[in-house]
This record gives structure tokens, C-alpha cells and sequence, in this order.
């Protein structure tokens, strides 16, 4: 990121000599090197810095959100949206032609404000309910957004875990384990349920409870591998494990968001 051009975002928002003062600091602020060397960047904001996402969100709001919603959206003739989270964003848009003429655009406008468009991580894809491209998905934020089949014929649009996501949560988990089952099991397990109890509001989405299970199924039996490698001997069979479960009530997947239900409408 330029740092001038942050400072002339920050004035666009705020007077305050103070504030502003106190934000160029933080951008000069510098960075201790492996060696012990001190470098002053010229770019970016400092890394680790407690005001660093603050600030990177404030300045990709002027340089995408802005931008988005004052030059691209009024030359569309079909509906364009812009979803983002930090530097994860999707650009939606009902034609295709419009897609490309964003997509075109995109990199000339990043490099005007300093940044420059991952290549690598960007395509235009098609995404729609109507054949042929009814078949399109993409990951966004760790979740797999698909069109579906409900019972009644329609395409609804579904959500799961990503495969990549799911395939990469088991050997971070088993990481966990190797590090962590020397505790008391009090201990051991009360850490579990944390870590499952923040994973279901994000991914107990309707319609993923087979990814949510999964990965349960998959972190039992490595913990019960794990618990039984801390000693020569095999401590727990799988109903002496269960029995554990139980006792310290381990977290079970759940659903957080359901769907919306319609109202039925009574006819005379």
C-alpha cells in the first residue's frame, strides 16, 4: 500500500491533526529484522501492527468498495454487487460481458493506488442456477458455494466446508494432538470444545452438516489414537472413549443458521 495515499484516504474521513499525526508514526514505525537490523518500509503498514488491518481495510474501501459502487455499478445494465472480507473479495455480476470489462479494469485501478492484482488467484467464472452453467462453484472464506437440487425441482444455492479447507483441518488437528495430549484430560478436553464450539457458528450452515460430521468423525479417531500413544499400553477402547465423551460433554455439530421457513397462507 502507499502510505501518501493512506494519509490522503485517512483526510477524506477525518480533520484531526492529532489522529493523523499519530497514524503517520505508526506507518513509519519500524521493523526488527532477524539480525537485529531496523527497517523503516515506505510501503504497507507495519507488520504485526495493532492499527495494520484497520487501516488496510480503510484504504481498500476507497480503492474497491468506493470504486465499485461509484464507477463500475452505474455503467452496468444488469444487477453487480461487491463482496469483501479484508483482501477476499468476490465481484458479482447477472452479465458476463460487464464481468469483463470489470475484470479488465481491475488491475489498471490497483496499480493507480499502489497494489498489485493476484493473477494467479483471479478468474472470471461462471455462476448461475440456469444450464449450462448451473453446474459453476467457487470457495470463498473457507466455504464452497454450490447450486443445488431441493426437493421441489428448484436450484437453491448450497454451502459446505471446501474441499481444501476440510482435507487441510484433519493434519492441523493431529498436530494438535501430538502437542496437547500429554495434558490432563480436564484440561485437554475443555481446549476441544473450545476449538469446536468456534468452528460451528462459521461452518454450521444449512446444508453442511456432512462436512461438519466428517470432520468430528475424523478428530475422534485421532484423538483416541492420540490418548492411546501416551503410554506403552492401550488405555481406551472405543466404548471407554465414548464414555469420555460423554463425561466432559464434548461439543457434537450442530446447525447454527437454519433456513427461513414461509408462512403457510390459509385459503377460503
Amino acid at each position: 500500500m502507499d502510505q501518501d495515499w493512506m494519509i490522503r484516504m485517512v483526510e477524506e474521513r477525518s480533520e484531526d491533526r492529532a489522529l493523523l499525526g499519530v497514524i503517520r508514526k505508526w506507518l513509519r514505525a519500524g521493523i526488527l529484522d532477524t539480525t537485529g537490523a531496523i527497517m523503516h518500509p515506505v510501503t504497507g503498514t507495519p507488520q504485526g501492527g495493532v492499527v495494520s488491518p484497520v487501516l488496510s481495510n480503510g484504504y481498500l474501501h476507497d480503492v474497491l468498495d468506493w470504486w465499485c459502487e461509484k464507477v463500475i455499478k452505474p455503467q452496468c445494465r444488469g444487477e453487480a454487487c461487491l463482496l469483501r472480507y479484508a483482501d477476499d473479495y468476490i465481484c458479482a455480476f447477472e452479465y458476463q460481458g460487464e464481468a469483463a470489462r470489470c475484470s479488465a479494469a481491475l488491475g489498471p485501478r490497483l496499480e493507480q493506488c499502489g497494489l498489485t492484482l493476484a493473477a494467479e488467484k483471479t478468474r472470471l467464472l461462471p455462476f448461475s442456477r440456469q444450464p449450462p452453467t448451473g453446474q459453476g462453484s467457487f470457495a470463498f472464506l473457507g466455504v464452497e458455494l454450490r447450486w443445488g437440487q431441493d426437493r421441489a425441482g428448484k436450484a437453491p444455492l448450497k454451502r459446505r466446508t471446501a474441499r481444501a479447507k476440510l482435507r487441510a483441518s484433519l493434519p492441523r488437528f493431529t498436530q494438535w494432538c501430538r502437542e496437547n495430549r500429554p495434558r490432563r484430560l480436564q484440561v485437554l478436553f475443555k481446549q476441544l470444545n473450545g476449538k469446536l464450539r468456534g468452528s460451528y457458528p462459521y461452518y454450521g450452515v444449512h446444508g453442511n452438516s456432512a462436512s461438519l460430521q466428517q470432520f468430528f468423525d475424523g478428530a475422534l479417531h485421532i484423538l483416541l489414537k492420540g490418548l492411546n500413544r501416551r503410554s506403552q499400553r492401550r488405555s481406551y477402547t472405543w466404548q471407554g472413549f465414548t464414555a469420555i465423551l460423554e463425561h466432559f460433554k464434548v461439543e457434537r455439530p450442530r446447525l447454527v443458521g437454519q433456513p427461513k421457513r414461509r408462512k403457510a397462507t390459509a385459503m377460503a
